[in-house]
């Protein structure tokens, strides 16, 4: 059973059904220039790039809002920039000016959160297939194989000894996991 997990959880793996479709998204999204001119621009190019990558990558031909997806895509753009110590405003004087990377760089920041979005629910919906909500000790055990097989690139606050923590909540196992990828992983390069 684990092996199965862990073949799901395998990096070219999580790269060919995630990663891939994600970056050949973005790359086949140009733009006409890398600056706006106006708040309302900037909003409007972040909304149809949001909803084009959203339709192709996630929802595979539903579609969003213009206002759904403004909101979405400036959470991810207003996450991305307060870790760098910015927010909203930042990102839009980044589009505005053309400056570190322009609006270029606030499209790629939409496309690796919703390609990270995109990895965490799918290793999600791996461990919910193969993990029997169940079995309790059955849980236990897939969750310390997982932790022994995995525990290098956990964060320091999962506590590796401990797998009946995570057995029936998986969830900081798997943003700890995740976020290993980010820092690790090709998944998360640019092809």
């Amino acid at each position: 059973m684990i092996n199965n997990l862990l073949a799901e959880l395998d990096e070219r793996t999580i790269a060919q059904r995630i990663g891939i479709p994600h970056d050949e998204a973005r790359m086949r999204h140009s733009l006409s220039s890398n600056t706006v001119g106006s708040f309302d621009e900037f909003n409007w190019i972040i909304a149809k790039y949001y909803s084009t990558h959203f339709t192709v990558c996630v929802s595979h031909g539903g579609s969003l809002s213009v206002s759904e997806a403004a909101s979405r895509a400036k959470e991810l753009v207003e996450r991305e920039y307060r870790r760098r110590g910015g927010d909203i405003v930042a990102a839009y004087n980044d589009a505005h000016n053309g400056t570190n990377g322009g609006m270029r760089a606030v499209l790629d920041v939409i496309a690796e959160g919703l390609k990270a979005e995109s990895v965490e629910r799918y290793i999600r919906d791996a461990f919910d297939r193969h993990v029997a909500p169940n079995s309790w000790e059955q849980k236990v055990e897939i969750i310390r194989q997982f932790i022994a097989q995995c525990g290098v690139h956990l964060s320091s606050s999962i506590r590796t000894n401990q797998p009946e923590r995570y057995a029936s909540d998986y969830r900081e196992l798997i943003q700890s996991y995740v976020t290993a990828l980010q820092r690790t992983s090709s998944i998360f390069r640019r092809l």
